[in-house]
């Protein structure tokens, strides 16, 4: 038996009435498998997923949808020392993350 995490899609609801997505370009930090980001990257502009957990970010990135691809990528950092420029993104996100 599968577990299936918010599958009344609470999260996509809640986190849509406190952020504009739309044509931004998006930092998740602490990503994980990609679970949260397929919730909200079809809107934005581009999206960059980071993580330490390396496992996580390849399951992420195999199960990325395939109209998502040219838009959304993950790496492995901390969100310390990114390896960008400053002012590359227009919003933050952080969710379950330590």
């Amino acid at each position: 038996m599968t577990v299936q995490k918010d599958p009344e899609g609470t999260e996509k609801k809640i986190l849509l009435q406190f952020a504009d997505f739309n044509q931004r370009k998006i930092l998740e930090i602490g990503c994980g498998d990609g679970r949260l980001t397929w919730k909200y990257a079809k809107t934005a502009e581009r999206v960059l997923g980071i993580d330490l957990d390396a496992p996580a970010l390849q399951i992420a990135s195999i199960e990325t949808p395939t109209d998502l691809r040219p838009k959304v990528n993950f790496i492995r950092s901390d969100s310390i020392k990114l390896p960008l420029r400053s002012n590359f993104f227009d919003t933050a996100l952080l969710a379950w993350s330590l």
